[in-house]
């Protein structure tokens, strides 16, 4: 399984340990990935996602998962995430139709 946020598509960068001799050694900086629950309002369904630190604190701010996830770019989400995306997307066209009916 990649190390992968699936809101935002961070991924695992790679860089140098270096000491004090300036010795190089190669390493990994992972992305600070948390397994949460968030909940959809408009859908009403949990969803268990695996996310970094920085998206959760970028949906918390943006007002919910829904909000999240209509304002963030279709290729920064992965698959499970796209198809919650047009269910949002559905849902919320067909509650827009009935209030304009």
């Amino acid at each position: 399984m990649t190390r992968q946020c699936e809101l935002t598509g961070k991924l695992p960068l790679s860089g140098q340990n270096r000491s004090h001799a300036e010795n190089k050694s190669k390493r990994k900086f992972n992305p600070n990935l948390c397994n949460v629950t968030l909940m959809s309002d408009v859908l009403g369904q949990k969803y268990r996602l695996r996310v970094s630190a920085h998206a959760l604190k970028t949906v918390e701010h943006r007002g919910g998962l829904d909000a999240f996830l209509m304002k963030a770019k279709d290729d920064e989400l992965s698959e499970r995430v796209l198809k919650i995306k047009r269910e949002l997307k559905k849902t919320s066209k067909a509650a827009g139709e009935e209030a304009a009916a």
